[in-house]
C-alpha cells in the first residue's frame, strides 16, 4: 500500500492570525484565476487547489462553485 503524505497550505505572511477565513478565500480565488490564465489542464494550478482544499470547509467551496456557475460569486476572478 502506498504511503499518503498529508500537507496543508504553507504559512503566508499576508495572513498572520489564526483565523484562516481570508486565507481560504484568497487561495480559492488564486486557483480560479490560475485556471483562467493557464487553462483547465494546467498542472501549475494544482498547488492552489491543494491549498484551498486544505483550508476551506467543503460547504463554502460548494456554495462558491454554485455562485460561480450562476454568475453571482462575490470575489474578483
Amino acid at each position: 500500500m502506498a504511503e499518503v503524505e498529508l500537507k496543508t497550505a504553507p504559512a503566508d505572511f499576508r495572513f498572520p492570525t489564526t483565523n484562516q477565513t481570508r486565507h481560504c478565500f484568497t487561495r480559492y480565488i488564486e486557483f480560479h484565476r490560475c485556471l483562467a490564465v493557464k487553462g483547465e489542464e494546467s498542472s501549475e494550478c494544482e498547488k492552489f487547489a491543494k491549498y484551498y482544499r486544505s483550508l476551506c470547509p467543503g460547504e463554502w467551496v460548494e456554495k462558491w462553485n454554485e455562485q460561480r456557475e450562476n454568475g453571482t460569486f462575490p470575489g474578483p476572478l
